[in-house]
Order: C-alpha cells, then structure tokens, then sequence
C-alpha cells in the first residue's frame, strides 16, 4: 500500500483522476440544466467530443499554471484564482476551436459553456477546499491545539496565513481577541474578532490552553494581558515575530520580553553615521557587553572591527560570530602592549568595555578589583589620548553611584579620570547604565537554572530592586550616546522603572515552571545595596533624546587625582583610600 501514502505524486493522481470525473459530471449536469433534464438525442452524439476536448483542455491549463502543486490543506485565494483562470482559458482555446473546426461538435448549445464553467469551477474548488475547511472547523478535535491570538496589528494577517498553513505546530484558531472596539465582530480569515473581555467565555467554551500575543503590543499591554492570563487556564503563552512580509515566528513569551523597554528615540541613524566606516577599538569584547557592542558594530557597517580581551575562549567566541574581526589577546594592565595594539591598529573610535564587574567577587578581591577596573582603565585611557583616538567611550554602571561596594566604587573613579585628564585631541565621554537582561553573572540566568533544577530560587533580601535594559538596546543607547557627546560628559541611559527582584522572580517561575518554586532569603551578600541609582545630584541636563541624559561633573584636579590612585595602590588600608578618592562610598562591610 506503498502508493497510498501522501505525497505529491499521490497528490497529483488523485486530484487529476478526480477532476476527469468531476469534468464529466459538470459537463453532463450543464446539459442536463439546458435542456430541463431531457437532453435531445442529437445532441448527445458530439456530447462525447465536446467532454473529450474541454477535459483534455482544462487538465492541461491546470497543469499548465501549477494549479496542481498545492498542499490539500492549504489550498488558498491564489490557488483557487489559479483553477478559475485555467477553466477561462480552457473554454477561450475551446471556442476558438469550436469556431474553426465546428463539424466535430454539432450540434453544441453554446450556454453550456458558461454553465459547465461556473458549475465546473465551484465543484473543483469546493473539492480543493473541502480538507482546509474540515480541518479549520476541528476546534479541539485530535491534536489541533485550540489557540487564541491577542491583538491586532498589519502583521496580523500575516501571522494568521502562517498558522493555518501549519508553519508552527497544529493549532485550531478559536477566535482574535483586541481592545479596539472598531475590529470587534469582524473577521481576519474567517477568524471572527472578538473583545478582550470575552477572553473567560472563549476559554471556557473551547478549553483553549494556547495564547499567541501579537508582537507590536506595547510593552504596559503585554504585561497587562500576561498577568490576566496567568489568572486563567492557559498553559502555553507565545508571541508572534515577523521575519518578513509572507512569514511569522512563534516564540515562547520569556522574562526579556516582559521587560524589555524598547526606547522610543532610539536613532540608528544617528548611530549609523557614528559608526559607518570607522575602524572600532573594543576592550572586553569578549564578555557580554563587549560582544554585543562588537556585533552592534558590525551591523551599522564598520570598516575593522579590533577585538581585545584577555580570556583566550571569550576572544575566541566572538571571533566566531566576526571572522573578519582582529582579534587581540591582551591585559589592559600591559600598557606597552596595549600601545602596541592602537599604534598600529589605529583606531578612529576605542570602547572600553574591560572590567571586573561582579560585586561579591570583587569585595574579595579588593586589590585585584583596584588593578584591574582602575589601573587597566588609566592604561587604556592614557593610552587613547597619547595615540590621538578620536572618540574614547568608557562603559560604566549605575553601582557607581554612591557605591556601597568595591566594584562601584572603582568605576567611580575612573569616570571621574575620564572626566578630569586632559584628553588634548580626544573627546572622553563615560556612559552609565544599569543590568542587562541576560548578561554573564546577571540573576536571570541564575534564576533560570535553578527553576530547571527544581528550584529553590535564592534570593538575597525581599526588598532588593534592580534596573533592567535589553543587551541590544542598551549598547545601542550606548553608541547612540557616544554619537552625540562632545567630549567630557558622563551620560546617563533612562533604564525606566526600578524591578524589584522578587516579583522577578514570582513572574519567572509562572513564565517557566508549572511546578511550585520556593524562594529562599539568603540574606545581603557583601558590598550589595537594595538598591541601585542612575543620578547622584539633579543637575543632570536634557539631550536631544529623552532616553540619554547628562550628569553634572565632578571637578578633581588630575595631578591630585593620580596622586590618590598612586596612595591607594600602596595601601594597607584600600577601602579608607578608596573613600579618600569617593566620600560618598560607604561600604557595610567595614
């Protein structure tokens, strides 16, 4: 029974053997209506020419424009205007024929050709739409998942096709929910469009367990509509991602989405001019925030991309997402290679990305946090202004605000470095900013792994509250930024709305885990504050973009400056020197 099972060969017989049948019995049916069921006895001779020519024509023009590769349960508007005009160029060739060579079929009512087409067409095409419109009318029948889709966007028609063509997974579309009153009672292919509000009814009526939600809701909607339905029956919450114009993704909804922020002023353009042609320096490319800057990089079309980084197997993956890259392996404590590299490599534009960036790690490891996050910074910055990089970018955090830890307040210092030296040909600015969803050592991870391992979820204190921005989005804001400076300024990226930590982790064990998760306290870890800040003062000014903003600076002469740096080096008492350079550092453990 090999020749039973679906494929296009079996596909092309069936389809061809049955229309040769439905051909005949159109046909036969035309007579039948034109002669009031009683077809004259001379007319019934040529009957067997007329069948013979137009089924010949009508296989052949199906043929002829692919009306027979389709997929039975896909069958579609263009697939259907395919079959109406072949049977109007099968009867055109017919008439044609019939003109010049009349013997054959005399005598032959002429009406029975647009009778035969128009009964011909419906019968073909309700044979073609019979599978699609079975299959669209299962609900929860066998192993279609009844799905709903939330919202309504240009994509939606789009994202619909998709679904039904199977693209995903077999899902069986109840209905299209949207707060528009507008769309309410219409239909997107036959999907009726029904209000938010109707969402329990819905569930309740066609036990749907799927929820698609439309990729173009605002970032308040989308969290708004997962908190309702994580209130309801729903087990699975997808999102929709538009690849192009004919095709869409569906996605598991995740915790980055939940926060993301997408900044409105966002400019690519701006960056895009900053960058375009450049050849970019890029220090720690090889951790989170310096790869993605790298691969942003990349995107808006610099002309060399030199990579730095001191771990072999970091460097060595972001040379495999950019080949074309130099890759350099280099401590920013070095300083002589260090001057090696931007002699010759040249750059037009350095980003210095390097840092020791782990808090409890670096309360630890004092001194090594003041070598590396202070010195190696000094190094790259000297090293920048004495080989005239015309741009000099210094990534740095918002612990650096009235720092309770070692960490912060070692980026304290080197933004007030940056702000202080004289940067004779260079243009210096420091971009502050606060976590990134998915980064190295961020908690979302952490807390991922720990829901996959049955939990507990451990967690520092009830009240801890963090900032959160997008990788992406926030080494956009970053470029966009160094884009605008002009030397001296220490920005600030808008990180929206402080998170606290435990309803992060309530809506991760929702999002990920069906099970119960506990969340242990475990207490503050050393050097770790309830809460971050972006500003130290409001003296902060306005940009162009609301989503970059200036701090005030902070006046150290450079001479003195050094000279503390060089104090707090020879130290035995690093965190009293470290208060020396930044009064406002209060560290608990001490």
């Amino acid at each position: 029974m090999q020749w039973l099972r679906p494929s296009s060969a079996t596909r092309l017989t069936f389809f061809v053997l049955s229309d040769i049948l439905l051909f005949f019995f159109t046909l036969y049916s035309a007579y039948l209506l034109r002669f009031n069921f009683s077809i004259p006895e001379n007319f019934l001779f040529p009957f067997w020419h007329v069948a013979f020519l137009i089924i010949v024509l009508k296989i052949s023009t199906i043929a002829l424009l692919d009306g027979y590769r389709f997929i039975w349960r896909f069958f579609a508007l263009n697939d259907a205007k395919k079959l109406f005009f072949a049977h109007l160029i099968a009867y055109t060739l017919f008439s044609l024929l019939f003109l010049v060579f009349p013997e054959p079929f005399n005598p032959f009512p002429r009406s029975v050709i647009i009778i035969d087409l128009l009964l011909s067409f419906i019968v073909l095409g309700a044979l073609r739409f019979s599978k699609r419109l079975m299959m669209e009318s299962m609900g929860n029948i066998g192993k279609l998942k009844p799905t709903i889709i939330i919202g309504i966007s240009s994509n939606t028609d789009t994202l619909i096709k998709s679904l039904l063509k199977g693209d995903h997974y077999p899902v069986a579309i109840i209905a299209v929910l949207d707060k528009n009153q507008n769309m309410i009672g219409s239909t997107i292919h036959n999907i009726k469009v029904f209000d938010f509000r109707d969402l329990p009814g819905l569930i309740t009526k066609h036990s749907i367990r799927t929820a698609i939600i439309e990729e173009s809701l605002p970032q308040e909607a989308l969290q708004h509509i997962y908190a309702q339905l994580k209130e309801t029956s729903i087990q699975e919450i997808k999102r929709s991602v538009t690849l192009d114009n004919t095709m869409s993704r569906i996605e598991s909804l995740s915790i980055e989405d939940l926060l993301a922020r997408h900044p409105k002023d966002l400019d690519t353009q701006t960056i895009g001019n900053f960058i375009q042609g450049k050849t970019i320096m890029i220090t720690g490319a090889g951790g989170s925030i310096g790869s993605e800057i790298a691969l942003q990089c990349h995107l808006f079309g610099a002309a060399e991309l030199i990579l730095i980084d001191h771990s072999e197997y970091n460097l060595y993956q972001i040379g495999e997402k950019l080949p074309s890259a130099r890759l350099r392996l280099c401590n920013i404590l070095d300083r002589t290679m260090l001057d090696s590299i931007i002699r010759t490599g040249k750059p037009d534009i350095l980003i210095h990305a390097a840092a020791y960036k782990h808090v409890p790690l670096c309360e630890s490891n004092i001194q090594a946090a003041i070598t590396n996050n202070i010195i190696g910074s000094c190094n790259v910055i000297n090293s920048a202004i004495e080989h005239n990089i015309s741009k000099i970018v210094i990534i740095s955090t918002d612990k650096a605000v009235r720092p309770t830890n070692i960490m912060g307040t070692t980026k304290r210092i080197v933004e007030l470095y940056a702000q202080n030296v004289d940067s004779r040909n260079s243009e210096i600015v420091a971009v502050r900013f606060g976590n990134v969803l998915g980064s190295s050592g961020s908690v979302i991870p952490k807390f991922k792994e720990q829901i996959d391992a049955g939990g507990p979820i451990t967690l520092t204190h009830p009240d801890i509250t963090r900032y959160f921005m997008l990788i992406g989005e926030a080494c956009q804001l970053v470029l966009q930024a160094a884009a605008i400076a002009r030397g001296g300024e220490l920005f600030i990226l808008d990180m929206g709305e402080p998170i606290k930590i435990i309803d992060l982790a309530r809506t991760m064990i929702r999002l990920y885990s069906h099970n119960e998760i506990e969340i242990l306290i475990t207490g503050l870890r050393p050097g770790e504050k309830l809460y971050e800040e972006l500003l130290i003062d409001e003296s902060e000014q306005k940009t162009a973009f609301d989503s970059i903003m200036i701090a005030g600076s902070t006046v150290y002469p450079i001479e003195q400056l050094r000279n503390d740096i060089q104090t707090l080096l020879l130290s035995d008492e690093p965190i009293n020197a470290l208060r020396q350079i930044v009064p406002e550092f209060t560290n608990p453990a001490v």
